[in-house]
């Protein structure tokens, strides 16, 4: 096995992973858009030319929104796909390796170096650009696995799984929709950023709408109506509290986050006048949701909280809660499973060090597949704080070592005839 492990680390090409990860920057995959089938039918031509067998499909996007257990989405789309590649052997894979080709939004382009986020500039050791660390330099070191393993000549015991998965900023379409047509595996890791350590539980995340009602009036005679900017605050108040709430009681796992279920307000939106009282606010944001917490109980504990705000107006008017968008549940490795102690072996013969354990305080595809009975965990290359930012890059050594950890995790998983 030690020839083969070699064989293996030795035919990963390292100028070329570094190549595709700049061309995979380069497309525009932003969620919901035709880049992100673009780059989906790219990943299904290069894992065939790895030797997979690959199944490309094209979704069925009413039946899977009426599927029990759809997990919502938040942008546009009129088309996806999926793509799975699968070889060695028969049966259940022993592994997959999950990935998703989808990016949120730029931004405000005057804010990215260069002003083009997709141009993918490299400094020293570091690639520089939008999907960069979420989540391309891992999608692309599961496919520089997959090349390694056929370059090297190696033929797998038990079958190697590779997913590439559209709509996961929004919700997890792909991923739902890959695991409803039957693709399974006896474990998966998902290439996520995780900054070298090992993520074996995600909380989870709703996507909420606020509506609070005021009265309308000329803004000369404001006393003669209710703005509904400041019937909100009362309400922005009561979420903060309810915040504080939640993180009280942290579990380890997080790592001294003090705050892995946060509360955010992402949009406001009021009045349609510049001298009219507003009379509508919209509110959405998004919601932490506890390790094991059933996202039932999450929403009831912010509707509850936000309805109980001490307002005259609201009392009378109250606030309207709906929970449009993503939905993500917490999900977590089972404990004691041994793909935890196999992926800590495999970076600690590439690194040199055991990666730590650890939660993270966002939502992720792992859920889906714990959901689905696959027992997952994330591990991968980046660092999450540069993620959805006009800042976003990853640096190029953990990309490599991300690589040869999970080439050596794949032979030793899978077995070599």
């Amino acid at each position: 096995m030690r020839d083969v492990e070699a064989g293996v680390l030795n035919a990963i090409d390292e100028a070329e992973t570094v190549s595709l990860l700049a061309e995979t920057v380069g497309v525009p995959s932003v969620t919901g858009t035709d880049a992100e089938s673009e780059l989906q039918h790219r990943f299904a031509r290069l894992l065939t030319e790895a030797g997979m067998d690959v199944d490309v499909w094209k979704l069925d996007l009413p039946g899977l929104t009426a599927r029990p257990g759809f997990p919502g989405t938040e942008a546009p789309r009129n088309e996806g796909y999926g793509v799975v590649a699968v070889t060695g052997g028969a049966g259940t894979p022993a592994l997959a390796l999950q990935g998703h080709v989808d990016v949120v939004p730029t931004g405000d382009l005057a804010k990215w170096e260069g002003h083009d986020p997709f141009a993918a500039r490299i400094t020293g050791d570091v690639l520089h650009g939008r999907g960069a660390c979420d989540m391309k330099a891992g999608l692309v070191a599961n496919l520089a696995v997959a090349r390694a393993i056929k370059k090297a000549g190696v033929r797998l015991a038990r079958p190697l799984a590779v997913h590439c998965v559209i709509s996961e900023e929004d919700g997890g379409l792909g991923a739902f929709a890959t695991l409803a047509r039957g693709h399974t595996a006896e474990a998966a890791v998902i290439t996520e950023p995780t900054s070298g350590a090992v993520i074996t539980a995600n909380a989870g995340a709703l996507t909420f709408r606020l509506e609070i009602a005021g009265r309308a009036a000329h803004g000369a005679t404001r006393h003669e109506g209710v703005s509904a900017v400041e019937a909100f605050w009362p309400v922005f108040e009561a979420i903060r509290r309810l915040e504080a709430e939640r993180n009280r009681d942290v579990p380890g796992l997080f790592r001294g986050d003090g705050a892995p279920y946060p509360i955010e307000v992402g949009t406001v939106r009021a009045g349609d006048w510049a001298s009219t009282v507003p009379d509508l606010l919209v509110a959405e944001g998004r919601l932490g949701v506890r390790l094991d917490e059933d996202p039932t109980a999450a929403r009831a504990a912010f509707e509850e909280a936000v309805a109980e705000v001490a307002h005259p107006w609201l009392r009378e008017n109250p606030p309207v809660v709906t929970w449009p968008g993503g939905q993500f549940a917490s999900g977590r490795l089972p404990a004691g499973h041994a793909l935890l102690d196999e992926v800590g072996r495999a970076v600690a013969d590439v690194t040199g060090a055991r990666p730590a354990e650890a939660a993270a305080p966002y939502g992720s595809d792992l859920r889906l597949y714990a959901a689905g009975g696959i027992p997952t965990l994330h591990y991968g290359p980046g660092d999450v704080r540069y993620a959805h930012a006009p800042r976003e890059q990853v640096e190029l050594r953990e990309l490599r070592e991300v690589t040869r950890a999970l080439a050596l995790l794949v032979v030793r998983r899978c077995g070599v005839l």
